[in-house]
């Protein structure tokens, strides 16, 4: 018998000072069987972090590939922002920035790792697509802690997240890189 997905709900107060950000958002969200806790919380926070009207998670690995994590369509439904969680592959980066002209990448793993995987591999624009990291063990922290039913208060202000998991706080910086 396959798995199936396990779905998470998330009430968050969402606080962007950075962008002028400020929405509640009732996040319900499907963690698939090969998708890690540290994935999905990283693919939440991209969610947050580039929040704004038309924003989605994709079917994403259950996609087999084809989709990024997030997208934002305008209201005709064409494709406006491509954003990748993890590591993602040069072609699929390659192909959202074509597609989008918006691209950014949002990354739980290694930054130097994902960026000489990226480094010289020909995706288009390559250089204004940021890859944003997060402080080291952050992310596996959190991870830890989130529950498939949570209140969350997510915020940012000058690059520092501050991240409210049922009464748990954590906080840590948000670094943004870029490859050739």
């Amino acid at each position: 018998m396959a798995l199936t997905a396990t779905v998470y709900n998330l009430d968050t107060e969402l606080a962007d000072i950075d962008r002028g950000v400020y929405e509640t958002l009732a996040v319900r969200m499907a963690r698939q069987p090969s998708e890690t806790a540290e994935y999905m919380l990283a693919r939440y926070l991209a969610y947050c972090l580039e929040y704004t009207e038309g924003i989605a998670f994709t079917e994403g690995v259950a996609a087999g590939g084809e989709e990024p994590a997030v997208v934002v369509r305008d209201l005709t439904g064409q494709l406006t922002r491509w954003i990748e969680v993890g590591m993602p592959g040069h072609e699929r980066l390659h192909r959202g920035m074509k597609k989008t002209g918006r691209a950014a990448v949002y990354t739980h793993r290694t930054v130097s790792q994902v960026l000489s995987q990226l480094n010289g591999q020909g995706v288009h624009r390559a250089a204004e697509i940021p890859v944003y990291e997060f402080g080291a063990g952050f992310i596996e922290e959190v991870s830890a802690t989130i529950d498939r039913r949570a209140r969350v208060s997510v915020s940012v202000t000058e690059r520092q997240l501050y991240l409210d998991v049922d009464g748990r706080t954590f906080t840590t910086s948000i670094n943004k890189h870029h490859f050739s």
